[in-house]
């Protein structure tokens, strides 16, 4: 019975106001419609402007987005060749080094042997 009663009360305010905005307001329905036509309008073109400059901040950022990734890519690029270079450089060295020795450890065998022979020899 209460939901029925609270219900009833609620068509009753809805009545009272409806009525009472009818009554009290300011402008004819014609009136209040072209109102709100042209506030939806200015809430429509409101819109678009913000979405307009959105895009246009999203253009940017990807602007500079993409300048960004392609001097780190340049960058990244520059420190590769040069750890390739100083790569191969030392590659080189240790090459160069290793053959030095290996012709150290000829040149000390040759002139150990040759005095074996010699001392082979006197004997």
């Amino acid at each position: 019975m209460e939901e029925r009663s609270g219900f009833g009360y609620f068509l009753l305010g809805l009545g009272i106001g409806v009525a009472a905005g009818i009554l009290w307001a300011p402008r004819s329905g014609e009136e209040t419609r072209q109102l709100l036509a042209d506030k939806a309008g200015d809430g429509a073109d409101f819109l678009k402007s913000r979405a307009q400059d959105g895009t246009e901040y999203v253009k940017n950022r990807a602007d500079d987005v993409k300048q960004s990734a392609a001097e780190i890519y340049e960058k990244s690029r520059t420190t590769v060749s040069r750890h390739k270079e100083n790569l191969a450089a030392a590659v080189e060295a240790g090459k160069q080094a290793y053959r030095e020795a290996l012709g150290d450890v000829k040149a000390a065998g040759a002139t150990a042997g040759s005095a074996l022979h010699d001392s082979a020899e006197s004997i």
